[in-house]
Order: structure tokens, then sequence, then C-alpha cells
């Protein structure tokens, strides 16, 4: 679960990053989601993951609950992180024009 949402938002950050012309190139851009942002939130989702599973025990419905909601949280904040917000050509208002409109754009 913890590798399939890093690998996810990776796939989102290049695909973001390629429609706004944001970083060096594409080349440097998979680079770095390749070898520094998979490992390191595939790391920090499972450490989420052991905390969760520590703090609830055995009762399956609170624990996949709260699990779900506790992951998507923290993928949604390290989205916020790395998401280029900055105004570019092809990208006006700092977000993709594939994006839907009522989902509110990763970003504090």
């Amino acid at each position: 679960m913890a590798l399939l949402l890093a690998v996810s938002a990776a796939m989102l950050l290049d695909r973001s990053w390629a429609a706004c012309d944001v970083g060096v190139n594409n080349a440097a851009n998979g680079g770095f989601l390749l070898w520094l942002f998979i490992p390191g939130i595939w790391t920090v989702l499972l450490l989420v993951w052991v905390a969760v599973g520590a703090l609830l025990g055995n009762r399956p419905l609170p624990h996949a609950f709260a699990l779900a909601v506790t992951l998507l949280g923290v993928v949604w904040c390290v989205l916020s992180i790395f998401w280029e917000g900055a105004a570019t050509p092809p990208c006006p208002s700092g977000v993709p024009q594939w994006w839907p409109s009522f989902i509110p754009a990763p970003g504090f």
C-alpha cells in the first residue's frame, strides 16, 4: 500500500511538473523522483503505517479507517511541499490545465 501511494504521488508530481514546464528537464525531475522522492515517501509511509498499527492494535475497522485517512493525509502534505504552484507560461494559474477544478490543488 505504501509503495503504491509513493509511486502514485511521484507520477502525479511528474505529470504536473511536465505540464507546467517546471524544473531543469524531465530527466532531472525523473531522477529526483525515482531515486530520492519515492524511497523517501515510501519510508515515511511505512513508518506511519507501523505507528498507526501500534496505536490501534487489533481493532480492524477503526484501524483501516485511521490508516487510510492518515496515509492519504501524509501523501497530501508531501505533495503540498513539492507541488510547484508558481505561474509559468503553460500554467498561468500555477495548476495544470488537466487538474479538476473541484479538487483543490495541493499547497499550504
